[in-house]
């Protein structure tokens, strides 16, 4: 069992980075939006990593034929439980409303799952979407992203927030690179120089 800070492939940078790296993709491209994901959970089942998706802006079919050009079975790795594809609306918003403490825990519990399976890592990518602004409990969007930071200290999951830069204002968009340790920018994953310690900006929304 791979321990915090073994590296991993994230597959679509040139440089590994540690196990449980939460970095954000701002992005205004379509294909930068794809071409990372794909590329991400590509690389998640080459390595026997556990990986998920959360996104309605890919489908089955698309993942089964890429992976399928890459000599890898969806279906087989899918009843497996290796990967899953969800809606954002499934996880985000189960229930009619936006819970931090539901969603952090589903993400312990896939972490934990995967360990308990003898699997090497876990990883997971997901796009927030504009509902966030009008769902019930979507005024804690930062205070999850925060905690999420928190959270893969000690459960590392490599997490992927991906989110479109025409979706959001410029101030939230501003709040959400806070709250990423490291941000991709043109297929790089750097250090993110607006980062603010979770510990720190919690504290600011008197979590």
């Amino acid at each position: 069992m791979r321990t915090e800070g073994t590296m991993t492939d994230l597959g679509f940078a040139s440089d590994e980075l540690p196990i449980g790296t939460h970095m954000c993709l701002i992005y205004t491209s379509e294909d930068e939006r794809r071409d990372t994901l794909l590329k991400f959970l590509l690389s998640g089942l080459r390595r026997d990593e556990r990986s998920a998706c959360f996104s309605d802006k890919i489908t089955e079919a698309e993942l089964r034929f890429f992976f399928k050009e890459n000599n890898i079975l969806y279906d087989e790795r899918k009843e497996s439980g290796q990967i899953t594809l969800s809606s954002p609306g499934e996880v985000y918003f189960k229930g009619g409303f936006f819970d931090p403490d539901r969603i952090i825990e589903t993400l312990r519990k896939f972490y934990l799952d995967a360990r308990d399976a003898g699997l090497p890592a876990t990883r997971i990518i997901g796009e927030m979407v504009p509902e966030i602004k009008t769902t019930p409990g979507g005024e804690r969007l930062l205070e999850y992203e925060s905690r999420i930071t928190i959270l893969v200290r000690t459960h590392p999951v490599t997490a992927i927030c991906q989110y479109n830069e025409n979706n959001f204002d410029g101030k939230t968009i501003m709040e959400i690179l806070k709250v990423h340790p490291r941000m991709i920018v043109n297929g790089n994953v750097i250090q993110n120089p607006f980062f603010i310690e979770p510990e720190e900006y919690l504290k600011g929304l008197n979590c």
